[in-house]
């Protein structure tokens, strides 16, 4: 946005200036100045020291600035303002493709998805039959301890994040077969770092089996999961273990290999 924009939009009545100066007090940081004082903070974002006190005490609180002594850096919880947008555009125009290739050969829907707090959010999808009472679409929300995307998600957290997780949402049985134990749980997800993809079996939803891999991005990191759903009347464990898993993690290697391209 220009100068010129900034400085019409500014006169009219729907502009808060308040979001604004906040907003410019986090780009007051960057590679060149990761740490600042609240003097640097006032100088660079060009607001009176009392207002900058008040902004940087407010996105402290939020979790978007951290105080050290007399500096003030910004956290990662900052990349949660462009999270939506990447989960929205690059990801999804990415993973789809594969999506589209891995339903054709497995012929069950597949689906992707990002961790959110203690859910999950789908942000692709190819469905071919509706096998859940709940009509899945992007944007859908799930528990993710009684999913496979979300065990893979949360087994990719630190151990401890991964326990704050468990610990903040409520461990409800969704069905008689859902794990609500955190301490099984845990378990559970020590067995999925170890193999590197996740199995459910009737935990969301009676009849329903999931399998799930982590998907990478160019750091290594993982940033998505992607699972492959049938009914337990068509596919045995076994046969998903077999045969879907193996072609599962072909291709979230093939997601990675293009996500180190983005």
């Amino acid at each position: 946005m220009t100068d010129e924009t900034v400085s019409a939009a500014e006169g009219s009545g729907d502009f808060v200036q308040s979001l604004a100066r906040g907003l410019a007090i986090i780009r007051t940081f960057d590679g060149e100045h990761p740490a600042l004082t609240l003097s640097d903070v006032a100088r660079r974002a060009d607001v009176p020291r009392a207002a900058a006190r008040r902004f940087l005490h407010t996105l402290e609180a939020l979790g978007y600035v951290r105080a050290d002594g007399r500096s003030f850096s910004l956290t990662p919880r900052v990349l949660e303002l462009g999270f939506s947008y990447l989960s929205s555009m690059s990801l999804p125009e990415i993973v789809q493709p594969h999506l589209e290739r891995l339903s054709h050969q497995v012929g069950e829907s597949v689906s992707a998805a990002v961790l959110d707090g203690a859910d999950i959010i789908y942000v692709a999808r190819v469905p071919t039959r509706r096998i859940m009472s709940v009509r899945i679409t992007i944007g859908t929300r799930f528990p993710a301890y009684a999913t496979s995307m979300g065990r893979v998600l949360l087994a990719a957290l630190a151990p401890d994040d991964a326990q704050a997780v468990l610990t903040s949402a409520p461990l409800e049985p969704l069905t008689p077969r859902t794990r609500t134990d955190a301490a099984e749980l845990r378990a559970e997800l020590d067995v999925v770092r170890e193999r590197g993809w996740a199995l459910i079996d009737g935990e969301l939803e009676p009849g329903v089996r999931s399998v799930a891999a982590p998907v990478h991005g160019r750091d290594g990191e993982v940033v998505a999961a992607v699972n492959i759903s049938t009914s337990a009347t068509r596919d045995s464990v076994e046969r998903i273990e077999d045969v879907y898993v193996p072609i599962l993690l072909a291709t979230t290697s093939a997601i990675d290999g293009d996500m180190r391209l983005v």
